[in-house]
């Protein structure tokens, strides 16, 4: 199998994983801990496991890496702070088209600071995408705008969240580029655990109770959902372009309809279903139609 279909695929996977992921995590953090020490005690969890993992690898960190490492980890920090913080303050459909909008700021942030250019079809595929998020997350109205309410403080936070998550995805495709995968995938943790670390005292009242809900969710997370899912990035993204791997990551509310639906016998309706196969058709206009000019995962970063 060539590398750039494996590296599609594997990104599809832990996409799945992340969205049905989502309900455990806003579970944890509502009832059982407090967000950012939450999220401190996954990442420094899953920054061990790798540490174990890739000693080999880490023992070789060049200066440049870890620097390239700390640069990718400092938007991982932020994308999680501001995305758990604001999960608690809005609801989980706004959460997640809001975090979804980084399929529409990566291709913008690169035009605007790298000056990189993406094909027609890929464009295409990007506005479905969004169209798809916005039917899918938030829920209809009588003007048919969809029902948003009032935009509130998690809401802002989460549009934080999306733009972090944005710069993380070109940086990281950046620094795979020039640096062993491994070693970025350790780095952008590591940094990030250690930053959680430092500013969830000063950010929260830290609490959290060591339930059976909550050891749960951080092994599923911190084992699975982060040192799992973050390295298979790091190396995915070495064969792939921010645009596309943007693109894929879409899918992660329409993997957490799928999930609540499987399991927990949510019904969201037409409007959702909609949204779903229209992020769907994004991604697959972006692959099968995207790809038709050669781009590289370089000529994105």
């Amino acid at each position: 199998m060539p590398r750039a279909i494996k590296a599609h695929a594997l990104l599809v996977l832990i996409t799945f994983i992340w969205g049905a992921t989502f309900v455990i995590v806003k579970n944890a953090v509502e009832h059982d801990a407090t967000p950012l020490t939450f999220n401190f005690v996954r990442m420094t969890m899953a920054a061990i496991a790798l540490g174990l993992f890739f000693h080999r690898d880490i023992r070789r960190i060049s200066r440049l890496a870890l620097i390239a490492g700390a640069v990718t980890g400092v938007f991982l920090w932020l994308g999680y702070e501001f995305q758990t913080t604001g999960l608690r303050l809005t609801t989980a459909s706004k959460s997640a088209f809001i975090t979804g909008l980084s399929v529409i700021l990566v291709p913008l942030l690169l035009m605007v600071f790298w000056g990189r250019k993406t094909t027609t079809w890929t464009a295409l595929g990007v506005l479905a995408a969004f169209a798809g998020l916005f039917l899918l997350s938030v829920p209809a109205s009588e003007s048919g705008l969809g029902n948003w309410g009032s935009v509130n403080r998690g809401d802002l936070l989460t549009l934080g969240c999306a733009l972090s998550f944005a710069f993380q995805i070109i940086f990281l495709g950046r620094a795979t580029e020039r640096h062993p995968f491994e070693q970025i995938g350790f780095l952008q943790i590591a940094t990030a655990a250690l930053l959680m670390g430092l500013t969830a005292p000063l950010l929260e009242k830290p609490h959290i109770t060591w339930s059976p809900r909550v050891i749960w969710a951080l092994v599923l997370t911190s084992l699975l959902a982060t040192a799992a899912a973050f390295t298979i990035q790091a190396w995915a993204q070495q064969f792939t372009s921010p645009t596309q791997t943007a693109l894929i990551l879409s899918l992660e509310p329409v993997f957490a309809w799928i999930t609540s639906y499987v399991v927990l016998g949510e019904r969201l309706g037409l409007r959702a279903g909609i949204g779903a196969v229209l992020i769907l058709a994004g991604v697959l206009i972006s692959e099968l139609l995207g790809s038709s000019s050669p781009i590289s995962a370089s000529a994105d970063a």
